[in-house]
């Protein structure tokens, strides 16, 4: 038998509980960070704590994140100070509370003129004073030498020196099922695959709870609430409505597309930071489960979807960038995943196509109704949002009063000895899961012989992660679907196997499961006759395309 105290999650019996419970102290609708995090921090506190994800936790926005944890160099740059501190702080609290999860990065920003060296040595020197005792590694210069000894990879010419500075990086899907994990271990109740279809109200147009439809079963539940939260992301508007149908949007999204090449591109524990690029923001090419994520973009939408697809003007931009500071210029054939993420940011009061003029921080709000929403925020500023939110909570739902403890919580995984091996993301479970792997030999097995990847990762993502397909596993509990989307649709065959047998589900479950998973990996994979976008999008994004 298993040695851990780890226990299956059974759906089943989360179901019940909905079922059973008459008035719940908080009902969050949304299973990204912040609503994640909501549901820590309220469950942490005590009250009776409800969830409720349309899709899979971390399905959109929150697992597409470039994997930082950082202050924002460039928010500093444009005078942001307030939302670097609170960053910086949340950072390192994220590192004490999660080191499985979350460690120190070094990035090196190449530098091309003498200007640009005292120029963000300077700037940096000032970051790494804000994070006070909260610092991940002092900044400091880099002769001509030392850049290349540390990138041999970079391109070379005109090269004047560089910049070292330390950031945090982290799993971004794993964490959010460590704290959907951490929120169950405190009485909280989560539900992915729950969507919210409607809002109920009281005598005197309060909201009281929601409609909300199981969509495996296709049941609907109707549930009480003392406090209801809206966190939704890019989708708070679809919320906002059900409540009031003629409010004007919140939120804008604003679309970020990151690319995945070989290791051999930036063949290096540095993470290489290009702090001003033709778009005016910055990118990124770091070192990520042995492979490089190199991104992101900026590019405001006027819509929104569960699965955004990649302008080929934002993939020609991360590409043509990169390539001006790679001595080997990476080419759409080289690029082994594609995938993009929607930022929920705050709808300006003027029109704009610039995400410049748009709010980063986030925006917290209480309708007439009393619905609670939040949108906006970045995942380093999780905690925080949290909190703020569920103090709001409290207000509006007459709660008991009760400290937010999450400053200190440990989230579920923590080791205060992280192992740096292809099982170190499950902290403190990975003990559990290689007894898992000894009690059924065959478990050991991998889905793919070029990644380290077991199928005992697909039993457990099932059995104590609410895995329910084959997208969940291979996307968000198995990152492989964003490191190399053709080796995913090779693993498709034997997860569906796997999860049939561990959910009790049959032979065209599975067949399906493999077909949808298919087409969905197809378009994370880049061809080199990749389809146009209309010509009204070319027009709506030509500054991208102007800037390349």
């Amino acid at each position: 038998m298993l040695s851990n105290n780890k226990k299956p999650v059974k759906r089943a019996g989360l179901l019940h509980e909905v079922a059973q419970e008459a008035l719940w102290d908080v009902l969050i609708v949304g299973g990204g960070a912040t609503g994640l995090g909501a549901a820590v921090d309220a469950a942490s506190r005590g009250y009776k704590t409800l969830l409720l994800e349309q899709a899979d936790f971390a399905k959109g926005t929150s697992s597409r994140s470039t994997k930082l944890v950082h202050g924002g160099v460039r928010y500093l740059a444009q005078g942001n100070i307030s939302l670097v501190y609170d960053a910086l702080r949340e950072r390192g609290l994220l590192r004490e509370n999660a080191p499985h999860l979350v460690k120190a990065q070094s990035f090196i920003i190449p530098c091309y003129s003498w200007f640009a060296l005292l120029k963000y040595f300077i700037g940096l020197t000032i970051y790494d004073w804000m994070a006070g005792r909260y610092s991940f590694g002092r900044s400091k210069y880099l002769s001509t030498e030392d850049v290349i000894k540390a990138m041999p990879e970079i391109n070379e010419k005109g090269l004047k020196g560089g910049i070292e500075y330390f950031d945090g990086q982290f799993d971004d899907a794993r964490l959010a099922i460590d704290l959907a994990t951490t929120s169950l271990e405190h009485d909280g109740i989560l539900l992915n695959y729950m969507k919210v279809t409607g809002l109920t109200k009281d005598a005197n147009g309060k909201v009281n709870g929601v409609v909300a439809t199981e969509l495996e079963q296709g049941k609907e539940y109707r549930i009480r609430a003392k406090a209801v939260i809206n966190a939704t992301g890019v989708f708070v508007d679809d919320i906002l409505r059900l409540d009031t149908p003629s409010r004007k949007p919140l939120v804008r999204p604003s679309q970020g597309v990151h690319v995945v090449l070989d290791r051999s591109f930036l063949n290096s524990d540095h993470a290489l930071m290009i702090p001003q690029t033709s778009d005016g923001r910055v990118l990124f090419a770091v070192p990520w489960h042995n492979h490089v994520l190199v991104g992101t973009t900026d590019t405001p939408l006027d819509e929104h979807s569960p699965e955004p697809r990649a302008l080929d003007a934002e993939i020609n931009f991360i590409l043509s960038t990169a390539g001006k500071y790679l001595d080997r210029i990476p080419r759409k054939s080289d690029v082994l995943s594609v995938f993009a993420g929607l930022r929920p940011l705050a709808y300006p009061e003027k029109n704009t196509s610039s995400t410049k003029e748009i709010s980063r921080d986030h925006k917290l709000m209480v309708s007439e109704s009393g619905l609670i929403t939040i949108t906006g925020g970045k995942w380093t500023t999780y905690r925080k949002m949290a909190e703020e939110v569920i103090n709001k909570a409290v207000s509006v739902g007459t709660l008991h009063l009760a400290p937010c403890v999450t400053r200190t919580l440990h989230i579920h995984g923590y080791t205060a000895t992280p192992k740096d091996n292809s099982l170190g993301v499950y902290g403190a479970d990975e003990a559990q899961l290689r007894e898992l792997m000894k009690e059924v030999p065959a478990y050991a097995e991998k889905l793919h012989p070029d990644f380290p990847y077991t199928k005992a990762q697909v039993i457990w993502a099932a059995r104590y992660e609410m895995a329910r397909t084959v997208e969940d596993v291979l996307a968000r509990r198995l990152r492989i679907l964003f490191l190399n989307a053709a080796a995913a649709q090779e693993m498709a065959t034997a997860t569906a196997s796997l999860l049939a047998q561990e959910l009790g589900r049959n032979e065209a479950w599975e067949q399906a499961q493999v077909e949808a998973f298919g087409m969905l990996a197809a378009q994370y994979i880049l061809t080199s006759q990749r389809s146009s976008r209309t010509g009204e999008e070319n027009q709506n994004h030509s500054y991208l395309s102007n800037a390349i």
